[in-house]
């Protein structure tokens, strides 16, 4: 059975598709998040995936629903460590 939570509906990227951006754009609902929303939702995708008892497609889907999470995760991170220097330079 599909998991109605998960969108397959996704254009999957291709290399060609990333080869002009710095990195895969994330799609609107995941860029829309705040760390804290995007870190919760990583560790829901987590646990379904450590759950087992998906289909492959699912899997697949909750994989990469997991690693667009991440992606937005990382891009707080470096937002706040570039602030950090930013005004430790201004000090």
């Amino acid at each position: 059975m599909t998991d109605p939570t998960i969108n397959t509906d996704q254009p999957h990227s291709t290399e060609q598709d990333t080869a002009a951006q710095p990195g895969p754009v994330l799609p609107p609902d995941i860029d829309a998040l705040s760390y804290e929303e995007a870190r919760e939702q990583l560790v829901a995708v987590v646990s379904k995936l450590e759950a087992g008892g998906t289909s492959l497609e699912d899997s697949l889907a909750l994989w990469e629903r997991g690693e667009a999470l991440a992606r937005r995760c990382e891009d707080w991170l470096e937002g706040a460590r570039k602030r950090l220097a930013a005004a430790r330079k201004d000090s």
